[in-house]
C-alpha cells in the first residue's frame, strides 16, 4: 500500500488494524479498519499533515471534543480521535451504504418527494447539532451517507464548535478556508471568521437544489469563478428548470440561498418546515420578487414601459367609445433569476389579457409572456436575443392577437403568438420568411393590415 500506509498501520496497531484506503480528498484520507477491542469495522479519517500543521493538532482535537458528543439518528457519530505521525485522526462507524454523491452520479436528479425527505432528515441532524453549539460548515452530497435508507450527516470532524468565550481559539482563525466552493455560503466564501447556523442552511439549500436539478446553482472552472458567482449571481429558479417542483419548495429554496444571512431561514428546522408547508411560501415568493427588482438594472424603466403599454391599450380599445371607468392598476412580479433587460420593453395585448416583456433569464435575453389568468410567466422560444443581450427584441402584438413580431439580430421576424396554440409557444418565421430590417411603426402597421385581411377572408 505504500510507506505512509505502513507507518500508519504500525502506529495504530494496538487499537485498529488498517485494511485498505477507502478514498482521499483535499483535506484527508479515509481508511477502512478493524476496531480490535470491539471487533467491528470502522472508518478512520486521517488529516493531511500539512493541513494539520496549519490548523494545529491540539486545536483540532479540542474542537472535536464537542462534536464527539453529538448523538442523533441523522448524525454519523465519532468513536475516537487522536494524534499519529504528526497529524490527527478521528474514527467513525463504517457505513456500507452509498453516499448522496454516488446516488446523484448515478441518477442525476432525484424524485421530488425523495429529495424533500432527504433534505428533511439532513435538516433534523443539523438542527440538533446547532442546538448543541456545532456548525458543520461543509454540508455537501459527499458528506451525506445512507444507512438502511436513512440519511446520515457525516464528517463533523471539521465542524466549528460555536463558543462564546474569548479563551477558546477557533479553527477559522488559522486562515484556512474549510469547505467546498459550490456549497459555501457567501460569508464563508468571503472568509468571514464568524459563521453560524445560517451558513449550514445555505449549504442545505444548495444540496436540495442539486438533488432537484442535477447540479448546484453556481458552478465554474475554478474555485475563484465559483466564488464570484456565489457572491454576485442569483440562482436560476427551480420552476424554470423542473415544472414538477411545487411553488412553495421553489420559494423555500430561494430564501435559503439568499446572499445575506439575515434574509435566509434562521435555522434548519425552520427551513424544513417551509419545505413541508405549502402555505408558507407567500412571504418567500414576495421577498424573492422584490429583491430581484431591487437588483435589476433599470426597474423604473420597466415600470414606466408598463404604464405606457397600459395607456396605449386603453386608447386603442376606447377610440370613439367614451368610458367613465378610471385607470386599472396592478403589479406583475418577476421570479427570482429573471431581471428586466437593459432597455426593457413591455407590451400589452389589445384585448388586455396578456403581457409581454423583455427580460434576462439566466444571462439570456428572452421575451416572456404572462397570461393574466395564470400565475407564472413563460418564455417564448426563439423570440429573444439570447446571448446577444442587446435589449432590442422589441416585441409587437398584432391587433387581432394572433401574431407577435420581434426584432432579432437586425431583422424583424413574426411568428404565431400562441393565442390558439397549446403548450409552450414557439416563435418562428412566417412561411420561413424573414421580414427584413424595418422600423417598428411600419412593422406594427403591417401586422395590423395582415389582421384586417384575415378578418375579411373570414367574412366578418
Amino acid at each position: 500500500m505504500g510507506e505512509a500506509f505502513d507507518r500508519l498501520w504500525a502506529a495504530l496497531a494496538d487499537s485498529y488494524t488498517l485494511e485498505r484506503e477507502l478514498g482521499a480528498g483535499g483535506m484527508a484520507t479515509v481508511y477502512l479498519a478493524r476496531d480490535v477491542r470491539h471487533n467491528r469495522n470502522v472508518a478512520i479519517k486521517v488529516m493531511h499533515p500539512e493541513l494539520a500543521l496549519r490548523i494545529g493538532a491540539q486545536r483540532f482535537l479540542k474542537e472535536i471534543e464537542t462534536t464527539a458528543n453529538l448523538q442523533h439518528p441523522n448524525i454519523l457519530p465519532l468513536f475516537d480521535s487522536g494524534q499519529v505521525g504528526g497529524t490527527v485522526f478521528y474514527v467513525m462507524p463504517y457505513v456500507q451504504g452509498e453516499s448522496l454523491r454516488h446516488r446523484l452520479n448515478r441518477e442525476t436528479q432525484l424524485p421530488v418527494d425523495e429529495a424533500l425527505r432527504i433534505a428533511g432528515e439532513i435538516a433534523a441532524g443539523l438542527d440538533y447539532a446547532h442546538r448543541h453549539g456545532v456548525i458543520h460548515r461543509d454540508i455537501k452530497p459527499d458528506n451525506v451517507l445512507f444507512h438502511d435508507g436513512r440519511a446520515l450527516v457525516a464528517d463533523f470532524g471539521i465542524a466549528l464548535a460555536r463558543t462564546h468565550g474569548e479563551d477558546r481559539t477557533r479553527m477559522t482563525k488559522s486562515g484556512v478556508s474549510l469547505g467546498t466552493p459550490e456549497y459555501m455560503s457567501p460569508e464563508q466564501a468571503a472568509g468571514h471568521h464568524t459563521l453560524d447556523r445560517r451558513t449550514d442552511v445555505y449549504a442545505l439549500g444548495v444540496v436540495l437544489y442539486e438533488m432537484l436539478t442535477g447540479e448546484p446553482p453556481f458552478t465554474g472552472a475554478t474555485a475563484q469563478a465559483v466564488f464570484a458567482r456565489v457572491m454576485a449571481d442569483e440562482p436560476r429558479p427551480l420552476l424554470l428548470q423542473r415544472k414538477t417542483v411545487p411553488p412553495h419548495v421553489d420559494a423555500a429554496v430561494a430564501r435559503a440561498l439568499e446572499k445575506l444571512p439575515a434574509d435566509r431561514w434562521q435555522g434548519a428546522a425552520e427551513f424544513a418546515e417551509a419545505l413541508s408547508n405549502a402555505g408558507a411560501s407567500t412571504w418567500a415568493q414576495r421577498r424573492r420578487a422584490l429583491s430581484g427588482w431591487r437588483r435589476s438594472v433599470l426597474p423604473w424603466a420597466a415600470s414606466a414601459a408598463l404604464l405606457l403599454a397600459l395607456g396605449w391599450a386603453g386608447l386603442w380599445r376606447g377610440r370613439g367609445t367614451p368610458s367613465s371607468a378610471g385607470p386599472m392598476r396592478f403589479s406583475v412580479e418577476l421570479e427570482a433569476g429573471v431581471q428586466p433587460s437593459f432597455t426593457p420593453i413591455v407590451r400589452l395585448s389589445p384585448d388586455g389579457r396578456q403581457l409581454f416583456v423583455t427580460a434576462m433569464v439566466d444571462r439570456r435575453e428572452e421575451v416572456l409572456r404572462r397570461r393574466f389568468d395564470e400565475l407564472r410567466m413563460e418564455v417564448i422560444a426563439g423570440a429573444g436575443q439570447g446571448d446577444q443581450g442587446t435589449g432590442n427584441s422589441r416585441p409587437f402584438v398584432s391587433p387581432d392577437g394572433q401574431w407577435i413580431a420581434y426584432a432579432k439580430q437586425g431583422k424583424a421576424t413574426e411568428g404565431p403568438r400562441g393565442g390558439r396554440t397549446r403548450g409552450r409557444p414557439r416563435g418562428g418565421r412566417l412561411g420561413g420568411r424573414e421580414l427584413g430590417p424595418e422600423r417598428p411603426d411600419r412593422l406594427h402597421a403591417r401586422l395590423q393590415h395582415r389582421a384586417v385581411d384575415r378578418e375579411r377572408r373570414r367574412g366578418r
